[in-house]
């Protein structure tokens, strides 16, 4: 088993769970009311999504009503979070976790929160395969950065919510440099754990 991209799979379900979780609760908070459109802010007045970092985190519903969604989108979330943390490891706990993280986007989950789910879902069809041929010498450069991207990731993905709440200009300025980093980070995260299974 791949131990590292385990691991990685594991932290990004569980992250994905937790920012889905967010998205859902406040949608709820609007109530039994139904979106403008398909796609909306998952927080409603007062937030402003020309004024806030986070825009008012965008989100998606095929249900055409706030509480309902709001409630499926946390069930999903937590579905996402206990699986990731006891059977990613599973056959096809992979497959799993990209087809709840599917689910998550159209029941209210935000857009980011099923990404990092699908990545992690693609992470864990890996533990299982085993690794052939030698490593090359980016392999196992890649292998000495275990585990700092994904640290970056998660410290990035949950601090800019603070960053964020002292500093919303300052974060609304970089939020291009943001997402670069957020993503950079996620994907070099999967290399990253392959890389150091791989050395190992």
């Amino acid at each position: 088993m791949r131990k590292a991209t385990k691991t990685v799979a594991m932290w990004l379900g569980m992250s994905a769970g937790l920012a889905g979780l967010e998205h859902g609760y406040f949608e709820t908070l609007q109530g039994s009311t139904r979106p403008a459109s398909l796609m909306f802010a998952s927080w409603g007045p007062p937030c402003v999504p020309e004024k806030i970092w986070h825009a008012c985190e965008p989100a998606m519903s095929i249900l055409p009503n706030f509480l309902i969604t709001g409630l499926l989108a946390m069930l999903l979330s937590l579905a996402i979070m206990v699986w990731s943390a006891g059977f990613i490891q599973r056959k096809h706990g992979g497959l799993v976790l990209i087809l709840l993280s599917i689910a998550l986007l159209l029941f209210g989950g935000g857009f980011f929160p099923p990404i990092i789910g699908l990545v992690g879902g693609v992470a864990g069809m890996q533990i299982h395969k085993p690794i052939t041929g030698q490593p090359g010498s980016l392999t196992r450069f890649a292998a000495k950065l275990w585990p700092w991207p994904l640290v970056i990731f998660l410290v990035w993905a949950f601090g800019q919510f603070l960053v964020g709440y002292f500093f919303n200009d300052f974060l609304t300025s970089l939020m291009g440099l943001s997402l670069l980093l957020i993503l950079t980070s996620l994907l070099l995260s999967v290399y990253v754990g392959y890389a150091h299974d791989a050395v190992e």
